[in-house]
């Protein structure tokens, strides 16, 4: 393997984990947005915070499961 490979291969892994933060920001608020919808809808005031909660787990299990993939 030549020496432009081997620089090339941690470049691709750092740029396909460089959005992570943000698809990770999109997930937890579109979560907090449905929470809020819910609330509004059956007019309670736990959905909010238990969506959005879930959202968190779905975000960190998603970014888990895609750092395992570029590791592979």
């Amino acid at each position: 393997m030549s020496k432009k490979d081997s620089q090339k291969k941690p470049l691709n892994k750092a740029l396909q984990l460089s959005g992570a933060g943000l698809q990770m920001g999109v997930t937890i608020y579109l979560g907090f947005l449905l929470g809020e919808w819910l609330d509004k809808l059956f007019e309670t005031t736990f959905l909010t915070q238990t969506v959005t909660l879930i959202s968190v787990f779905l975000a960190i299990y998603y970014l888990i499961k895609q750092a395992n993939r570029i590791n592979d």
